[in-house]
């Protein structure tokens, strides 16, 4: 998590003297706070910083010692804990924008958008120039469904930090729930270009091409998608439903095949390969694989039983 430029340089003051020794004051016990928090021990680093904030009554490092101390407790996923002391936090030092961010990363997290969006707004008012600030502020209006208002927070974050790649993406993906698949393939490829580890800008350029039905520009995406991380079940249905579509049904099967044995309670890949078994003649297979994918989610037997019954009455497969 972002820790801020005016709660940083004060934490970092404090640093510069820590000591192995057996802490003494409030200081000393933000730094050892800071050292567990570091080595992993977030368990040990809220107990430092609660001693530390009972230990003084200067605002300024109230407000210190509770942001680190909320900060610890969102690594916990203590997002009430972490709201709590982050808003101590603001109460002490509320000029300070990070308080504000933070708090609204947690309000994400904790699912309630309208608070997360009023923190980073706030957090916009003190220090207008944060691109973080409008990508965070982005996700929450889409979640809420505000994608119009999304788009112009990423736009203004990518206007403010040209090579931050996380918000082409998300801008991309924003585009793409407009159905804007030129605008998110273009973005997507933003994002690539900028960040070529990045294996979700390449899923989901694929799954736009593959509205538009670039099949084959999809199918690479997925591919190259795959070389970055090879195991994700995920990726790989994407890949199969686009070669189904492409009537590339041995890789697709192949692909289906993947997906099951990486997450064996995927009912529709186990249904799409029952479609494409009984398509090229393979009737007992693709029983077995509807009874399995049935067994799994009984609500795909409604949706697949015309198709089963449709084939079966073809003069060809009595």
């Amino acid at each position: 998590m972002k820790r801020a430029s005016t709660l940083l340089s004060l934490l970092l003051l404090f640093s510069l003297h820590a000591s192995a020794q057996t802490p003494k004051t409030a200081e000393d016990y933000n730094n050892r706070g800071l050292e567990r928090q570091a080595r992993g021990d977030l368990d040990g680093a809220i107990e430092d910083f609660t001693v530390a904030i009972s230990r003084t009554g200067q605002p300024q490092h109230l407000a210190a010692f509770y942001f680190n101390r909320g900060n610890a407790r969102t690594q916990k996923n203590d997002w009430d804990g972490a709201v709590a002391d982050y808003t101590k936090a603001i109460e002490m030092a509320p000029s300070d924008p990070d308080g504000y961010y933070n708090r609204g990363v947690v309000w994400m997290n904790k699912g309630d958008y309208d608070h997360a969006i009023a923190d980073f707004s706030k957090a916009l008012d003190i220090a207008p120039r944060s691109p973080l600030a409008y990508n965070f502020r982005g996700n929450a209006r889409r979640a809420k469904g505000d994608v119009d208002g999304a788009l112009a927070d990423y736009t203004k974050a990518i206007e403010q930090s040209p090579r931050y790649f996380e918000a082409f993406y998300n801008r991309g993906a924003a585009r793409q729930a407009k159905n804007d698949f030129d605008g998110a393939i273009e973005d997507y490829s933003r994002a690539i270009a900028l960040a070529p580890q990045f294996s979700d800008a390449f899923v989901n350029r694929g799954l736009a091409k593959q509205s538009k039905k670039d099949l084959e520009g999809a199918i690479a995406d997925f591919s190259a998608a795959l070389t970055l991380k090879p195991d994700d079940a995920g990726t790989y249905f994407a890949r199969a439903t686009a070669r189904q579509e492409a009537k590339h049904f041995r890789s697709a099967l192949a692909d289906y095949s993947k997906v099951i044995e990486l997450d064996p309670t995927n009912a529709q890949a186990f249904a799409n390969r029952a479609v494409i078994e009984m398509l090229q003649g393979n009737k007992a297979q693709a029983q077995r694989d509807f009874e399995q994918a049935f067994k799994i989610d009984r609500g795909l037997k409604a949706q697949y039983k015309q198709f089963i019954e449709g084939y079966r009455s073809r003069p060809d497969h009595e």
